[in-house]
């Protein structure tokens, strides 16, 4: 049995997703920086109130299902009931509608406008087990529970010590890393037991499912936490994460690490358009190495019940409640569904009689390695309810022939204005000005009409 590094989870599997350009509140949504920019992507979902937690762990895992293995240390024992797979749409929905996004303006003509605001904004695996509970009880491991859900065979286990349940799963097929002994012994002695899962090949294949669904499970305790260190064991480098939290009263931050608001608001030079991707992950990577690897980033911060610009129209009531959203009603529940697939970006959403309430969306990213994030991240819930995303715009000059002052003023000014944006851009990524300036056209300086007599623009024509 191979052991893929995790966060807290493996992350199994990527899904397609594509969206249409579509019209944003003064202006134009273009592009989003989701989670597919990455290879490697770890998500996760918390819905949390009070004591209580739905967590939902998306896989990337991608080779043959019997090689599959989850070990996520979980704070209680679970039941049946307790676990469940999810819906992966439901979790590219949620990616989309939170995704930093880009956005374009187109300049009026200067002769007509008037000044106005810019805007801020296996086989089974019982089976497989070796003599059963008799040899984990000499190891001191207790198989507290066993579960078939959906196309996973799941174990609750608990252990008195490291080196038994180390021991214990090595002998049942999970190739562990080298050194996750004493990461194994920290939990324990928290009291966490674990949460292991493998594939059950013919659940699998009564499923219809290709691709392994994201596994849920539903507790209560009184911590308000993710475990990362075990996935940090073994990784070749940093990895990526994306933690998505649903919470009633506002938005969620890392407490025994810094969260930081990604930069936002930014006009960029337009060229950027065709390299958005690019341009993000250069912009992340150069926050995070001015943060000295060890900040936690929020991405999005906002009420579910409407976005502007949308990148993705909020999740409905329904889809809030496939992702445990359990104070949330479903007005729509047993009603057909309108289809698979991400629903349509829209130009700007305001609440509605039919959207969600009391749900706010914050969506964190951090990369982290074993030197930089030796602790589990830990989180609290703030009453903070104010709308953050990132957002970067592009503004397009005008093309026009116009002949007026205010022309001339404008165009003489946009040399200056193209050269601040590739400053801006060269700032956030650490992209080497000249290239910018190459690539954007920003050396080149912008044609000035010549000063016209005054009495041409005396009457208009006509």
């Amino acid at each position: 049995m191979r052991r893929i590094p995790v966060p807290w989870l493996p992350i199994l599997w990527v899904s397609l997703l594509l969206a249409d350009t579509a019209a944003a509140f003064c202006g134009f949504y273009v592009a989003k920086a989701d989670t597919q920019l990455w290879n490697e992507a770890s998500q996760v979902v918390l819905v949390r109130d009070g004591d209580r937690t739905v967590l939902t762990m998306v896989n990337d895992f991608k080779g043959d299902p019997t090689e599959f293995a989850l070990v996520v240390p979980v704070p209680t024992f679970l039941e049946r009931e307790q676990i469940h797979v999810g819906d992966m749409a439901v979790i590219d929905h949620l990616d989309a509608y939170t995704a930093p996004r880009l956005v374009e303006y187109f300049d009026e003509d200067p002769c007509r406008r008037v000044d106005y605001e810019l805007g801020v904004p296996s086989a089974n695996m019982m089976a497989a087990a070796p003599s059963g509970g008799a040899r984990a009880k000499s190891l001191g491991v207790t198989i507290e529970a066993s579960y078939t859900v959906g196309e996973y065979d799941i174990l609750i286990l608990s252990a008195k010590e490291s080196a038994g349940l180390e021991t214990w799963l090595l002998e049942n097929g999970y190739k562990l890393p080298e050194g996750a002994g004493p990461v194994l012994g920290s939990y324990l002695k928290q009291g966490m037991r674990f949460f292991v899962a493998k594939v059950n090949l013919e659940e699998q294949a009564k499923s219809g499912f290709q691709n392994l669904r994201p596994l849920q499970i539903a507790f209560e305790s009184k911590k308000f936490m993710l475990p990362i260190r075990l996935g940090t064991v073994n990784a070749k480098g940093a990895q990526e994460l994306f933690v998505y939290t649903l919470t009633r009263t506002g938005r969620v931050e890392t407490t025994n690490y810094r969260t930081v608001r990604l930069p936002t608001g930014m006009d960029l030079p337009v060229a950027t358009k065709e390299r958005f991707g690019e341009f993000y992950k250069a912009m992340f990577g150069e926050q995070a190495r001015r943060e000295n690897d060890e900040a936690v980033f929020l991405e999005y911060a906002w009420d579910m019940n409407w976005c502007d610009p949308c990148a993705a129209d909020p999740l409905s009531p329904k889809e809030l409640r496939k992702l445990g959203v359990f104070w949330v009603d479903d007005p729509t529940a047993g009603a057909p569904g309108p289809g698979p697939g991400i629903v349509a970006p829209s130009p700007r959403r305001r609440p509605g009689p039919g959207q969600a309430r009391d749900v706010f969306v914050t969506r964190l990213h951090v990369r982290y390695d074993r030197d930089h994030f030796p602790e589990d991240l830990r989180f609290q819930e703030t009453g903070d309810r104010t709308n953050f995303q990132g957002r970067y715009v592009l503004r397009h000059p005008w093309k026009g022939s116009t002949q007026c002052k205010q022309a001339d003023t404008y165009r003489a000014g946009l040399p200056g204005r193209f050269e601040k944006e590739a400053q801006t851009l060269a700032n956030l990524t650490g992209w080497a000005i000249d290239e910018i300036r190459g690539w954007t056209g920003g050396s080149k300086p912008a044609e000035v009409s010549e000063p016209q007599p005054w009495w041409k623009r005396l009457w208009p024509e006509g």
